[in-house]
C-alpha cells in the first residue's frame, strides 16, 4: 500500500492538475483520430517513417497517463482512460451527425469535401478506440506491477517498458483493423513496424521529460517520496 500524502500535501493544486492533464491526454487523443486519415512521411534522420499523422501526437497520451500514473494511482489513471474512450464516442456520433445533414449553399465545405476528409473516420475511430482500451489499460497494468516489484524505484523502466509493449499491440490492432482486406501483408507489416518504432523512440525520448515532470509536480504537490496524491 502506497503510503499516505505528507502534511504538506496541496490538495487543491492537484485536483487543478489532475483536471489539466485529463484535459490534455483527451485532447490530443481526439486529435490523432481527426487526423489519421492521413499517412506521411516522418524524417528524423537516422530513418523515415511512413505512419499515420495521428501517430505524431500520440507518444504524448503515454506520457500523460505514465505522469498520472506515477503521481495519482492506477484508479484514477483508468477513469482517465475511460474518459477519453467516451470523447472518442461522442465526436464518432458529432462525426455521423456532420455527415447526415446536407451542407447549405455557400457553405465553406461541401458535401464532398466533408466526406473527403471525414467519411473513413468512423472505422478509423473504431479502429482507434479497440485498441487504444486495450493498450492502455495493458500500459497502465505493467506499470504499476513494474513499480510494484521496483518498490517504486527505476522509473525510467517501467515508462520506457510499459509504453513499448502496449504499444506493439495497439499498433498490430489498429493497423490491422484499418487494413485488413483492404491492403497487402507487406504493407500493412511495414506501416506496424514503422508505427511502432517511432512510438518507441519517443517512448524512450520522454523519459528525458517525465523525471523532470514528476519531480516538479511531487515538490508543486507536496508529495515525498513515492506518495500518490488523494482526490478523495
Amino acid at each position: 500500500m502506497e503510503p499516505s500524502p505528507s502534511k504538506d500535501y496541496r490538495p487543491q493544486q492537484a485536483h487543478t492538475l489532475d483536471v489539466i492533464l485529463a484535459g490534455l491526454f483527451v485532447a490530443a487523443l481526439i486529435t490523432c483520430n481527426l487526423i489519421a486519415n492521413k499517412f506521411v512521411t516522418v524524417d528524423l534522420g537516422f530513418k523515415t517513417f511512413r505512419v499515420s499523422a495521428g501517430v505524431v501526437p500520440y507518444p504524448l497520451t503515454f506520457l500523460v497517463t505514465d505522469i498520472l500514473s506515477e503521481i495519482y494511482g492506477r484508479k484514477l489513471t483508468n477513469r482517465v482512460v475511460l474518459a477519453g474512450f467516451f470523447a472518442s464516442l461522442l465526436t464518432l456520433l458529432i462525426l455521423y451527425l456532420g455527415q447526415t445533414f446536407p451542407a447549405i449553399n455557400g457553405s465553406p465545405v461541401s458535401n464532398a469535401q466533408f466526406a473527403a476528409v471525414f467519411q473513413n473516420s468512423w472505422r478509423v475511430i473504431a479502429a482507434s478506440m479497440t485498441a487504444y482500451l486495450v493498450a492502455q489499460f495493458i500500459d497502465v497494468r505493467i506499470f504499476h506491477f513494474i513499480k510494484k516489484r521496483t518498490q517504486g524505484r527505476f522509473l525510467w523502466l517501467r515508462n520506457n517498458f510499459s509504453t513499448t509493449f502496449s504499444q506493439l499491440l495497439d499498433t498490430i490492432l489498429v493497423t490491422t483493423v484499418l487494413f485488413l482486406g483492404v491492403e497487402s501483408f507487406g504493407f500493412i507489416s511495414g506501416l506496424i513496424l514503422d508505427g511502432w518504432l517511432f512510438k518507441v523512440f519517443f517512448a524512450a525520448a520522454d523519459t528525458l521529460l517525465i523525471y523532470p515532470s514528476v519531480a516538479l509536480i511531487r515538490r508543486h504537490l507536496g508529495l515525498q517520496g513515492t506518495q500518490e496524491a488523494s482526490l478523495l
